[in-house]
């Protein structure tokens, strides 16, 4: 149930962040042009690039749910991470581009004349695009998806970025180099935004420290089956999606026998899986 209900909500965030950025592209480009805002043109591309990002959830989804198979035996979720990845990428490219864009604009010393079309087309963006963003956050953290959350931040770079722009617009008649401006700051938020998706799939990816309360619960399940020497240590922790697998040591006393060893871990084993929904095996030492 909770992996067809993560399914449906990222195939829904997927097609509607397609048709959503595919429209405000058409919308600002045209802006861009008319008005010769390389600003405006960049948000515009940064807005298309959303769409390419959603078609790598989408196939980010479908490759996850591949079910495991001999070459791969934990199963294909990490397919999610290695779409972060590329959206982080693809953000990082994006912010290159403007900037150099931008630069070339400030050494030319060109000025720009915004409009109302201009206005128009940056207001609808940020509206939009927050839209998008919360939806894809509050998804993300309902299915616990580090790719929802990675697109979500995609869709808030972009309506940030057009907040920016729309301060230029509202100023830019004061300063010629105000475009160039926005341009390179628009660049180092989306900058930003690629390296706060990229650190965290590969902190996933390299492996990571479980989390204090996680340590906590299974300490309280050790304990409730091992008595209060059992002292979990040595925790490490492997994700593959939505599937978690953990190996830690338990200390027992040397008088334990095999027999009673054996079903205190699977006992363990048990509860941390109908708990957490983790995967564990545990490797049992002696106290000194």
């Amino acid at each position: 149930m909770i992996e067809k209900n993560k399914n449906n909500l990222t195939r829904i965030e997927g097609w509607l962040s397609i048709f959503v950025n595919i429209i405000l592209f058409a919308f600002k480009y045209w802006a861009g042009v008319v008005t010769g805002s390389v600003a405006i043109i960049a948000d515009a591309w940064h807005t298309l690039s959303d769409s390419f990002s959603s078609i790598l959830v989408l196939l980010g989804l479908k490759i996850s749910q591949k079910p495991a198979d001999e070459d791969h035996p934990f199963g294909h979720g990490r397919a999610e991470l290695v779409t972060s990845l590329v959206i982080g990428a693809l953000l990082a490219v994006i912010a290159y581009s403007f900037i150099s864009e931008s630069i070339d604009k400030l050494s030319k010393h060109e000025s720009v004349e915004y409009g109302l079309i201009a206005i128009t087309a940056t207001v609808t963006s940020i509206l939009m695009k927050e839209l998008l963003a919360q939806y894809a956050f509050w998804a993300g953290r309902k299915v616990n998806s580090t790719m929802l959350k990675a697109d979500g931040w995609h869709h808030r770079s972009d309506a940030i970025s057009s907040i920016v722009i729309l301060v230029g617009i509202i100023f830019g008649g004061y300063a010629w180099w105000i475009d160039g401006v926005l341009g390179i700051f628009v660049a180092l938020l989306i900058g930003y935004a690629a390296y706060e998706i990229l650190h965290d799939a590969f902190n996933q990816i390299l492996g990571k420290q479980p989390e204090e309360k996680m340590i906590s619960d299974i300490t309280n399940i050790c304990k409730e089956f091992g008595g209060e020497e059992v002292m979990p240590h040595h925790f490490h922790l492997h994700e593959y999606g939505d599937h978690r697998e953990m190996t830690f040591h338990i200390r027992l006393s040397p008088e334990t026998t095999l027999q009673s060893a054996h079903q205190i871990a699977s006992n363990i084993e048990s509860k941390v899986m109908e708990k957490l929904e983790i995967i564990s095996t545990i490797h049992m030492e002696p106290h000194k």
